[in-house]
């Protein structure tokens, strides 16, 4: 009796793990391939292989690719379906009126949602232990990179069209936990938007964070060019960071993190 109850509950949550996971998102991409068995997934979404976007770009070679469109997820019949809560919205409604079960994963704002993002990835795939090691790690070494910092530098995130982020962003809470002050929440920009070079030259930033450039020639990066940056570059520090490690809530944003500490400490030097 016993043994058919063991056996009758193994079985039972068996049936609860989804065996063909299909992932149309390039952050759901990377934390199905940390957490899910390789054998659940069916296919990660196209932007997975890209190295400027993805972390895992690597090891997303090792799986089918998808485009995101409706026909093409439902013939692979899967049974699970991880997507971001703001892209492929018409898919998305498409094939939950198929019946098709899907995960919706909100961006992460914050470094408490990267944990979150784990745990619910864990859950939506049956593999709760293994995401709960993962959070344990990641705050481990979260933990491991902070520093109390009496004097914090001011460093702008500062990218194409001057485009910046606030501490309401993963970006700006990336920066702060590397021991900076985000020069654009001085000047009174709480989320993402736009900073005037104006304002970037009243700030005059300790240091200047930004994304790594594209291949070829592209106008909306002809402003970090500008003799006004330039002017500005002069005599402080900068640094280009990958894209890929901020732009998910992953444990890669622990690379981010360490990169600006790194930087922080050349600030620390300079001055």
């Amino acid at each position: 009796m016993a043994a058919a109850l063991v056996f009758s509950g193994a079985a039972a949550f068996a049936d609860t793990v989804p065996r063909r996971v299909v992932s149309m998102n390039l952050c759901t991409d990377q934390l199905a391939m940390l957490i899910a068995d390789p054998a659940q997934i069916t296919s990660l979404s196209y932007l997975s292989t890209d190295p400027r976007s993805s972390a895992m770009h690597r090891r997303a070679r090792d799986f089918p690719q998808n485009r995101g469109l409706a026909e093409e997820i439902y013939l692979q019949d899967p049974d699970l379906i991880l997507a971001g809560r703001y892209t492929g919205r018409a898919t998305v409604g498409m094939l939950q009126r198929l019946g098709k079960r899907v995960e919706m994963f909100l961006p992460a704002y914050s470094l408490e949602d990267v944990r979150a993002r784990m745990l619910q990835m864990g859950r939506a795939l049956g593999q709760e232990p293994r995401a709960q090691a993962m959070v344990a790690k990641f705050d481990a070494d979260l933990q491991a990179l902070r520093e109390d910092v009496q004097n914090r530098p001011l460093a702008a995130l500062y990218y194409a069209n001057g485009y910046t982020t606030g501490d309401k962003t993963l970006a700006g809470q990336i920066l702060l936990a590397a021991g900076f002050e985000n020069a654009t929440t001085r000047a009174g920009q709480s989320h993402a938007g736009n900073l005037p070079l104006e304002v970037l030259v009243m700030l005059q930033p300790d240091a200047i964070v930004t994304g790594a450039k594209y291949p070829g020639q592209s106008r909306s990066e002809a402003i970090l060019e500008h003799p006004v940056i330039r002017a500005i570059q002069q005599g402080r520090e900068t640094a280009s960071v990958a894209d890929s490690d901020w732009l998910c809530g992953t444990p890669f944003v622990l690379r981010a993190i360490s990169d600006l500490v790194a930087l922080r400490h050349q600030v620390g030097r300079a001055k």
